[in-house]
């Protein structure tokens, strides 16, 4: 399964046309491994960039369970 990471300018990924946008960049990775640890480089490196993260079904990756992968400790 693919994983794509989409990341950019905060408002610019608010749209579900994302994709379309200019601001907006978008990396593919073969797996899952490969695109959480690009997510936190991302995430670690740029303050105020949006990232989101999707399967190869499209489907978004998100809350709890994203941030305990991504190495975030909830309270």
């Amino acid at each position: 399964m693919s994983y794509r990471i989409f990341y950019g300018d905060a408002l610019a990924m608010s749209n579900p046309d994302r994709h379309l946008d200019e601001r907006v960049r978008m990396e593919r990775f073969s797996t899952e491994h490969e695109a959480l640890a690009r997510a936190r480089e991302l995430i670690d490196a740029e303050d105020g960039t949006a990232v989101t993260i999707t399967d190869g079904a499209g489907n978004l990756l998100s809350g709890v369970r994203l941030e305990l992968k991504l190495g975030y400790r909830t309270h």
